[in-house]
């Protein structure tokens, strides 16, 4: 296929009908295929797409947007993908236009990989932080924080909600909310009687994801993050804002090693809204 044809390929938004076709983009990249977070991206967030006419699709992103549902006060891009046939053809140039245009006057961020970091650097997003993904088996050790963690009621989701809009700067209700289906573990810390900090554990292939992890200070993220751990017999998975240098350095004495670093872009605004001494990790890197 000839590049002009795909430049007059129509960009078109995506729906839970597409998610074999998310997946299947997924393992053209030689990246995981995906469906849980796939899905729970398509139905919290908006996919875009490009329909390749021999079948599946040539490009794809998502984006899951914050706030006021009228006017969102921040947007997230994540899952940003072109098929490895229609690769270096400008492809994901356009969709990501299209994406910027469509979203007008709202911020916008993403985690961009060292491969994709040059194409929004030339779109006009700026580095504003890194975060570094680790991975492995947690094994308990010395001395843990005495925290109060359990597992997470519907009777707490009205104070997660209103700790998680406190840090993360605006409302991720529709976020927040499902994350009880999509999640195998949400817990919360508690002090006198008091939730001080939550964390839920996604399963992402054979892995649990440790994100969200929102907490008041480092001893509240190591007890939950220990607390996941215990009820999982999985590796863990998780992806640390670099600031956190003590929450970093414990994990990794707890046998998580360190896989790849992403830097956090933005576009519209110069730092991401809210507390990030009390955000540790995202719910998933391709929504913030």
């Amino acid at each position: 296929m000839s590049t002009p044809s795909l430049a007059a390929l129509p960009i078109r938004r995506l729906t839970l009908r597409d998610l074999t076709a998310c997946a299947d983009l997924s393992e053209d990249r030689g990246w995981p295929r995906e469906e849980h977070k796939w899905g729970f991206l398509l139905t919290a967030g908006k996919g875009w797409g490009i329909d390749d006419p021999d079948g599946g699709l040539v490009s794809a992103c998502v984006v899951t947007e914050y706030g006021p549902h009228e006017r969102p006060a921040l947007a997230a891009i994540g899952m940003v993908l072109v098929a490895g046939r229609h690769a270096r053809q400008g492809i994901g140039r356009r969709l990501m236009r299209h994406v910027i245009s469509a979203m007008g006057t709202t911020p916008l961020t993403l985690h961009a990989t060292p491969y994709g970091r040059p194409l929004y650097e030339e779109l006009g997003f700026k580095v504003t932080g890194r975060a570094e993904m680790v991975r492995g088996r947690f094994t308990p050790g010395g001395a843990e924080p005495e925290v109060a963690t359990r597992a997470a009621t519907a009777e707490d989701l009205s104070a997660i909600l209103r700790l998680d809009e406190q840090v993360f700067g605006t409302d991720r209700t529709h976020i927040v909310t499902r994350l009880p289906a999509f999640a195998d573990q949400l817990r919360v810390a508690e002090e006198g009687g008091r939730i001080v900090g939550y964390a839920a554990a996604w399963p992402n292939m054979e892995t649990h994801v440790v994100g969200p992890l929102i907490a008041r200070d480092t001893a509240v993220a190591q007890a939950l993050i220990a607390s996941l751990a215990a009820h999982t017999d999985r590796p863990l998975r998780t992806d640390i804002d670099v600031r956190h240098e003590e929450l970093l350095a414990w994990v990794k004495e707890r046998g998580l090693a360190p896989v790849a670093f992403n830097s956090v872009m933005t576009y519209g605004i110069t730092e991401l809204p809210g507390e990030w001494t009390r955000r540790f990790a995202p719910v998933t890197v391709a929504a913030g």
